[in-house]
């Protein structure tokens, strides 16, 4: 194994209210979310990616153990500067299958899995893919299931953003950059729109007041 310097931290990831329609998941908080174990090479993160809506790179869920059940590939592939060697992370293309499986063995996902993820778009939808993990839903009102992982993760990141190391300016801008991803999600037209408009503008004011922790 080729020994690499990274630092562990806890982010911390509460349990957030539902704010989409009802019927949205089936199962809401089924497993109540608190903290998530997030791995970054020592002075390798990028606060400066895009969260545009493409791929994140450089970002893989890895097992403590083994897993039997996931469709697994090997975290070297996908992360970089750890010093992984044979260790097993969750298959990029398998976040719904996870999420599923979590669901259906009622098993938390911080004792299975870490967060390896260098750089901003890596870590948002790292975040963003937790909530799913702890709240399941059909994935047949895509625009709402993603509004609320979105919007969490966002309020996730403006708790930890000094511990990350996101500067003001930086997160001003990943604010603009969710809201219009969210926004595309939702057609002119849609009788959701003005809904979702209403919604999203709460949930921004509670995260521009978020209480950042050190």
């Amino acid at each position: 194994m080729t020994f690499a310097v990274f630092d562990a931290v806890r982010l911390e990831t509460p349990s957030s209210p539902c704010f989409v329609p009802e019927g949205v998941f089936d199962a809401f908080g089924w497993c109540e979310s608190d903290w998530l174990e997030w791995r970054c090479p020592v002075g390798a993160f990028r606060e400066s990616t895009p969260i545009d809506g493409s791929d994140p790179e450089r970002m893989v869920f890895v097992f403590r153990e083994p897993c039997q059940f996931l469709p697994c590939e090997l975290a070297k592939v996908h992360a970089f500067g750890y010093g992984f060697d044979q260790e097993w992370a969750l298959a990029p293309y398998a976040i719904d299958d996870a999420t599923d499986a979590f669901f259906a063995r009622t098993l938390q996902p911080r004792n299975l899995v870490f967060l390896a993820a260098d750089n901003l778009n890596a870590l948002f939808w790292g975040l963003h893919d937790w909530v799913h993990f702890h709240n399941h839903g059909p994935f047949d009102r895509v625009a709402w299931t993603e509004l609320q992982c979105d919007l969490t993760a966002l309020h996730w990141l403006a708790r930890s953003r000094r511990r990350i190391g996101i500067s003001v300016s930086r997160f001003d801008s990943l604010v603009h950059e969710i809201d219009e991803l969210a926004t595309k999600r939702f057609a002119p037209t849609d009788r959701d729109a003005a809904r979702m408009r209403k919604i999203a503008a709460d949930q921004f004011r509670s995260i521009r007041n978020v209480e950042c922790v050190d």
